[in-house]
């Protein structure tokens, strides 16, 4: 089951905005403008994070994780805010927040806390690997397959990839359907955190 990205916020700009940084990474995403929007459109039983704004008209963002957890949602949420306090952002970790950052999102950081939630909840919902299985797949690779598989993970088209390695787009689609077999993955995000985590346990 493909992963989502779920962004809650009463502005359609700053919505807009993450939604658009995080397709460009190959993250799927659906925004909702309020935390009851999110409630009666969100499919809860599918994997991924939510990213949620404190202040909303009606109800907060924190009544929001409240009611979540109520729920017994494992989703993990990442706070954002532009007025958010010390205390309020320990308070949300300690109600079991993913992560807690500051508007104007910066990417370096919103970026990894994502991958990293959404690995979580994948782990969660029993589709990571275990990393025994992911080494194991990991190391039938080509040193050809996996140098087109981090091109991938970076968002290029068999066509960018094929110019780049002065290769036929047809050659490259052969290396990269091997390639996303043996690993058993075919999205960007997906390949981004499976070689992230293989070669952390590389090093």
């Amino acid at each position: 089951m493909k992963p989502l990205v779920r962004v809650v916020d009463d502005s359609e700009s700053v919505r807009a905005s993450l939604e658009f940084l995080l397709q460009c990474e190959g993250w799927e995403t659906e925004g909702f403008d309020s935390a009851e929007s999110f409630l009666t459109g969100d499919k809860p039983s599918r994997p991924g994070c939510l990213i949620l704004d404190v202040s909303m008209p009606g109800r907060s963002g924190l009544q929001l994780q409240a009611l979540l957890r109520e729920r017994a949602s494992r989703l993990p949420i990442i706070f954002l805010t532009g007025t958010g306090t010390v205390d309020m952002a320990v308070k949300s970790m300690q109600d079991g927040a993913f992560d807690f950052q500051q508007k104007p999102v910066n990417p370096e950081r919103l970026l990894p806390a994502v991958a990293r939630a959404v690995e979580q909840s994948l782990r969660l919902a029993g589709l990571v690997q275990d990393e025994s299985e992911q080494m194991s797949r990991y190391r039938k690779l080509t040193p050809r397959e996996l140098e087109i598989l981090h091109l991938v993970a970076g968002g290029l088209t068999s066509r960018d990839i094929a110019a780049r390695l002065e290769l036929s787009k047809r050659t490259v689609e052969h290396y990269r359907a091997d390639a996303q077999k043996k690993i058993g993955l075919s999205e960007a995000a997906r390949i981004a955190l499976f070689l992230n985590q293989c070669e952390r346990s590389e090093s």
